[in-house]
């Protein structure tokens, strides 16, 4: 069966909205953002009672009553239905025969935020959206990542510098965009929604929206339908609420949505009562439970002070009021723990249920611990807590830290600014994010050329650059983070670069993505039509101004090219000066018709890979590589030709022994030589090196424009 919704009902004013497709986000009669979903309970019921046994195991087996249609495609990876335990020695511990474990550490991701992440999810890609914005403290996002990565939805993550790097490779590792902040999980929350709003995309507003908060009403059905096989109620013809549900809070998004599935359910008249509610949070990020002490119906923001950053919400807002009001008609209790209390419950858990969870879960069960004590929860009462998370680390080896953007108020104190300095400090992030956002991939085999690449552009900008050295995970990556612009060579292995440019013009996803091309192949008139309307425009390697580079990209990309500071200007330096930049046109000339043949002996393969590139760079030369004597000695007598570039240090021979070969030898005594070499050369070897070479240059302080124009030089008159 499809979703049984009827309408959306405002909270506020109680104005019903009919049309549900696509689900209201406010009021349209009073403005309010807390909208409620109401569905055919009668008709649920009787379809539930009829049987469920023969459904999916996961949230959908209830999807009567969910908020999205299951004739469209849903995302989904088995979430939900949950194991429920009974904690058999914790109990003995505690002296309480009666706590149940809804152990949601099975979910895809880890946390119970797998339930959100996927109704959510499988809402926007029904409504078609390609792009959405959230704000997390931790397992939200991890959850919107994995299962936005399903969907093909880009991610954009905005969370507290407090959140351990662990996490973030995790979102990266999805390949959502995370975006670092340094201040509290609500200064995120704003920077992220004035971020969507300026882009114009979707933004997850947490508590409010309809697809999150309903998507937890599905522990509730779990609960009672779980709890009435381990524990039968005396009328079998229903489910069984337990007399305690016990989480640990931070937004109080999940108990929200599990006290909606409670209601229902008793609407139903599949329970006989709604559970009392247990809120538990870290003692130092609590406003719920300050404003239940005092009993205001508002809790005051606070500043987390908590190394629990999963709990770490300030300000819970409207969910405080919600939660307060279900406490005072059902019974229920808001309390404390010291983080202290809750990494000894979560050693405990471990130690005797052989649970490994997360320090967010331990809270509950903490929570659990003093209650009981306390003599709140009594004896003979059942109870259900929330084992929320595991302690799932993300491979922290495979990912690195340009996966993740910082984004800094300014200076000074950010733990709590003023509202003025607030206000200037994101005037100033945003104009800075603009720039870290643009996102730049270079893919070139050759790790020094991309380094160079990435270097260049960012001595000018503050783009996100990432080097690719395989053009088969140049193109993975190019998929799955979308550039702004790529540059790419087009000399690669496993797949050449016009290839690779074949691939990215037949996707729809990146078709539209800017090329720039730098290279050292000389190009065909053949080659120059497979480029046209492929790339923006082609760099010859070795042989361009750095400036002109970056300026042409940064123009590609919409901007302006700013004075380059002193201080980061090193990276360009020394480099080529001569302008190459060259319009890709079939009709552009062809290179000169004499092209004269250099074969380079060098055991280094990427040092012969680097001599090719230069002096190819230049269109006058064919260069054949050569990685052993033999191979050298066979390379010149089958191409004959115009000059050696010669390493001494050899597996086979030795250079000086190649040498006076290649001197003795009619066929070959006339080719001019140019040593170059790692090894260093005394003044004796060097004296007997008089006579039979033109020139040696020394590796490791190679001037490689020296090198090209003292071998144009040479061959000028040739």
């Amino acid at each position: 069966m499809p979703s049984l919704i009827q309408s959306v009902v405002c909270i506020d004013c109680g104005h019903v909205h009919e049309t549900v497709s696509p689900l209201p986000t406010k009021c349209e009669s009073c403005g309010s953002l807390w909208l409620e979903a109401r569905y055919d309970y009668a008709k649920t019921v009787e379809i539930w009672q009829a049987g469920l046994s023969e459904r999916t195991t996961s949230i959908w087996r209830y999807e009567e009553l969910l908020p999205v249609s299951t004739d469209k495609p849903i995302v989904s990876m088995g979430e939900g239905w949950s194991p429920m335990l009974k904690a058999e020695a914790l109990g003995a511990e505690m002296e309480h025969q009666h706590i149940y474990i809804k152990d949601e550490r099975q979910s895809p991701t880890g946390s119970f935020k797998d339930r959100q992440g996927s109704i959510t999810i499988s809402y926007l890609k029904q409504l078609g959206i390609k792009e959405c914005v959230l704000a997390s403290t931790g397992n939200k996002a991890a959850a919107y990542a994995a299962f936005c990565a399903r969907a093909g939805i880009r991610l954009w993550i905005f969370l507290t510098s407090t959140v351990p790097s662990e996490k973030l490779r995790e979102l990266a590792l999805y390949g959502a965009e995370v975006v670092k902040i340094a201040g509290t999980y609500d200064q995120a929350k704003k920077v992220a929604s004035d971020f969507a709003a300026r882009r114009n995309l979707y933004f997850d507003g947490g508590a409010n929206g309809i697809p999150g908060r309903e998507s937890f009403k599905t522990i509730a059905y779990e609960i009672a339908e779980q709890l009435a096989r381990l524990d039968p109620p005396d009328d079998q013809g229903r489910w069984r609420a337990p007399d305690w549900y016990v989480q640990a809070v931070s937004g109080g998004i999940g108990p929200l949505g599990v006290l909606r599935g409670f209601n229902e359910l008793k609407e139903m008249g599949l329970v006989d009562k709604i559970p009392k509610l247990a809120v538990v949070q870290s003692e130092g990020c609590a406003p719920m439970v300050a404003a239940w002490r005092f009993k205001l119906e508002k809790a005051d923001p606070v500043v987390p002070h908590t190394r629990i950053t999963v709990l770490a919400t300030g300000d819970p807002g409207r969910a405080y009021t919600m939660l307060r009001a279900s406490c005072m008609e059902h019974g229920g209790a808001m309390i404390a723990v010291s983080d202290g209390d809750a990494f000894r419950a979560m050693r405990r858990l471990a130690r005797v249920e052989g649970l490994s969870m997360e320090p967010a879960a331990s809270v509950a069960f903490a929570g659990l611990e003093r209650l009981i004590k306390d003599g709140e929860i009594k004896p003979d009462e059942r109870v259900v807590v929330n084992c929320s998370g595991h302690t799932f680390p993300a491979e922290k080896h495979i990912l690195e830290e340009q996966y993740v953007l910082d984004l800094q108020f300014g200076e000074g104190d950010t733990s709590s600014p003023s509202h003025t300095q607030l206000e200037e400090g994101l005037g100033a992030a945003f104009e800075r994010l603009d720039e870290q956002v643009t996102t730049v991939v270079v893919i070139d085999d050759n790790p020094q050329d991309s380094r160079l690449v990435r270097r260049l552009l960012q001595a000018h900008k503050n783009y996100r650059v990432f080097e690719v050295n395989n053009p088969l995970d140049g193109l993975d990556l190019v998929r799955q983070r979308k550039p702004d612009l790529v540059v790419m060579d087009l000399t690669m292995p496993d797949l050449d670069g016009f290839s690779l440019l074949e691939s990215f013009k037949n996707d729809e996803e990146v078709q539209h993505i800017p090329v720039v091309v730098i290279s050292a192949k000389t190009l065909t008139a053949a080659d120059r039509a497979r480029l046209e309307g492929r790339a923006e425009s082609l760099w010859q390697k070795g042989n361009f101004n750095t400036r002109e580079l970056v300026q042409h990209v940064v123009e590609t990309l919409g901007g302006d090219l700013d004075e380059t500071p002193e201080e980061l200007a090193e990276a360009s330096r020394g480099q080529v000066v001569t302008a190459s930049k060259q319009k890709i046109s079939p009709d552009t000339p062809a290179p000169p018709e004499t092209i004269h043949a250099i074969v380079v002996i060098d055991d280094e393969p990427r040092d012969a890979r680097l001599i090719r590139r230069l002096l190819e760079a230049t269109g006058r030369y064919k260069v054949h590589e050569a990685l052993n004597g033999a191979a050298g000695l066979a390379a010149v007598k089958e191409h004959k030709p115009a000059l050696i570039v010669l390493d001494l240090i050899l597996p086979d021979t030795s250079g000086q022994e190649l040498l006076e070969r290649l001197n003795t030898d009619p066929d070959t005594k006339d080719i001019p030589i140019v040593v170059l070499t790692a090894k260093d050369i005394n003044a004796n070897e060097r004296a007997q090196m008089l006579g039979k070479i033109i020139s040696l240059f020394e590796k490791a302080n190679l001037d490689r424009q020296a090198l090209v124009d003292y071998v144009n030089e040479t061959l000028s008159n040739e």
